[in-house]
């Protein structure tokens, strides 16, 4: 009866497993970076597949807070000085999409590229 019962437990244990790992793997697949410095976002293109949810982790390296904002994205969110914040883009058809930083309008700008990417084979 105890082993029976230790199995099912095992079992529920390694498929929770399986599952959580298999999240990680693929949310990895689909994150990207952008950075702030000086006032500027790095990369200033971001290239993502149409139709797909994807993680954006943007770090603010500067000194003074940040804010990415797009009316394209419909996103907005503060990134403290020396912090790091993520936001979800799409799914979304392909097109460019813009962003700014509010407070530094001039200098911190860029774009989302949507569109089909080609294998690096």
């Amino acid at each position: 009866m105890w082993s029976n019962l230790l199995n099912k437990i095992l079992t529920q244990l390694l498929l929770v497993s399986f599952l959580i790992l298999s999240t990680e793997i693929e949310a990895a697949d689909n994150t990207y970076y952008l950075v702030i410095e000086n006032h500027v976002f790095k990369p200033s293109v971001i290239e993502i597949p149409p139709n797909k949810k994807v993680k954006l982790v943007i770090h603010n390296k500067d000194k003074l807070p940040e804010e990415f904002d797009s009316f394209d994205l419909n996103r907005e969110k503060v990134i403290f000085a020396g912090k790091k914040s993520t936001i979800y883009i799409g799914p979304l058809p392909a097109g460019e999409y813009y962003f700014i930083g509010e407070y530094h309008p001039v200098s911190a700008q860029g774009k989302v590229l949507i569109k089909e990417l080609k294998n690096a084979d």
